[in-house]
């Protein structure tokens, strides 16, 4: 062999640089022709050319996964609710429905498992009723299971968005429930509700189960899904024991959670639940529940007509139906705490709001066994003067106007029984028991509660000893509560 010449070797050298800058070329003008035939919507030949590679890809991965692209805010024409009763306890649930049912604007139907022949004709204050097909000889889980199916099938195809599951008991305030699912894209798998307030009754059905007597919440898309695949659904769980745990744990073989909504309020109490009410958390109010297992939520009414009063604050402003506002009077030492439209509690003492956001445990456990009973923490009912309030309860309400400008809405509370304990000695020795009457002067405007404050107040008016005014107000930029 003869040693290669200089001249050979950088003509070896060149060949090979010119052949790899030929292939390199050639892949680059082969990969901009790809792009541009698979971004022209007049081409089909990219299926062609690569027919196991999608090279839309990661450009359908932003896209929303939902079968229906619709984006259009959810009103109370786009909720269907599905209540499911009993003939035989009809007469005495139907002022629940009828005390949030609104004839003609929500829809929906009530499924009894008999007809309702003694209660004919229909009145048309009640949801129009329907007879649960296949009653006879089906547990009463499964009936109500079926609900949803019944529910979806009368309104398939009549611009629903969201189905709502309920009882005949179950009381709804409607503008709270639309404020909620406005947060949640309805073209979306969506399973809203909450679990109860019991730690008992969650360990007996599920932690991640929607109560139904609070009601839940489906999405369009979940419940067309749900329906499709029940009848298996229903073979496979019949043996769970209620039938929002069956629908819950159906919901889950399809690859859907709770997401939970603290104001659905399922009331696995007994009691006086006031203490509750009083210390409601910093969200809408949309369920009651149970109000027949508990003491009647205003004293001196019965059941009916405490819900009656209850819908007359509601109806003026269902957003701060509720909700807690604390103020302080600093020389007298005293802490208002109002649940508005519902009650106003008068200490005796400062007390900062991360004691006042803990319900006082006026109310029972739903069933014994669980230690710690509730979901919540709670307070005790001491017999100290100064942790135990003076009670006031809604009165009336009356929404004023000033001309062109925002007017005002003016609650009034009053004490309905003594507190029948001493003064607290902490505060000087100076009673509330002189303070009979409370008025609230809040805004007209809606509350918002998501991602805001707690509204403040001011004590504006304490001239009358036995009256007190207290005005709601935005809190101030650097403003603290207590």
């Amino acid at each position: 062999m003869y040693p290669q010449t200089p001249q050979k070797t950088r003509t070896r050298i060149l060949c090979k640089s010119m052949i790899i800058i030929s292939f390199i070329s050639f892949s680059m003008i082969l990969v901009l022709i790809l792009i541009w035939i698979s971004t022209n919507p007049c081409s089909q030949t990219t299926q062609i050319l690569l027919p196991n590679f999608n090279l839309n890809y990661y450009k359908n991965t932003n896209k929303t996964p939902y079968p229906n692209p619709e984006t259009i805010p959810t009103n109370i024409s786009h909720i269907v609710f599905g209540i499911g009763g009993a003939t035989k306890s009809w007469q005495t649930k139907k002022h629940y429905i009828e005390s949030w049912w609104i004839p003609n604007v929500t829809r929906g139907f009530l499924f009894l498992d008999q007809p309702p022949i003694q209660y004919l004709p229909w009145p048309p204050t009640s949801p129009p009723v329907r007879v649960s097909s296949d009653h006879r000889g089906v547990p009463y889980t499964i009936r109500m299971a079926r609900v949803v199916e019944e529910t979806f099938k009368e309104k398939k195809e009549d611009g629903a968005h969201w189905y709502v599951m309920a009882d005949d008991d179950t009381i709804f305030l409607l503008d709270n429930l639309v404020e909620v699912l406005n947060k949640y894209d309805h073209n979306g798998y969506y399973y809203v509700g909450m679990n109860s307030e019991s730690i008992i009754s969650n360990s007996l059905f599920s932690f991640g189960m929607g109560f139904g007597g609070a009601g839940f919440a489906l999405s369009y898309p979940l419940v067309e899904l749900l329906v499709k695949n029940l009848d298996g659904c229903l073979k496979k769980y019949h043996g769970y024991r209620g039938s929002d745990h069956i629908l819950q744990s159906c919901i889950a073989d399809l690859g859907v959670s709770l997401t939970q909504e603290r104001g659905f309020h399922q009331i696995d109490l007994h009691g006086d639940i006031s203490g509750l009410l009083a210390a409601h958390p910093q969200t809408p109010m949309v369920s009651l529940h149970h109000l027949d297992a508990v003491e009647p939520l205003f004293p001196t009414m019965d059941r009916p007509q405490s819900l009656n009063h209850l819908m007359k604050a509601a109806k003026t402003d269902q957003s701060r139906l509720f909700q807690q506002s604390i103020c302080y009077d600093h020389p007298k030492d005293r802490t208002f705490s109002l649940s508005w439209g519902y009650s106003m509690h008068i200490y005796e003492k400062i007390l900062p709001p991360s004691v006042l956001q803990l319900p006082l445990q006026t109310f029972g456990e739903w069933r014994k066994g669980a230690k710690p009973a509730f979901m919540v923490n709670t307070r005790g009912l001491s017999k100290d003067p100064c942790e135990i309030p003076h009670v006031f309860y809604f009165d009336s309400v009356v929404e004023s106007s000033d001309g062109g400008n925002p007017g005002e809405v003016i609650t009034s509370y009053i004490r309905r029984l003594p507190r029948q304990l001493p003064p607290c000695l902490a505060s000087g020795n100076r009673s509330a028991n002189i303070v009979e009457k409370i008025i609230v002067i809040s805004p007209v405007t809606r509350l918002e509660t998501e991602g805001r404050r707690r509204e403040c107040c001011d004590i504006v008016q304490a001239d009358n000893a036995n009256v007190t005014t207290i005005k709601l107000r935005p809190c101030m930029k650097d403003e603290i509560m207590a």
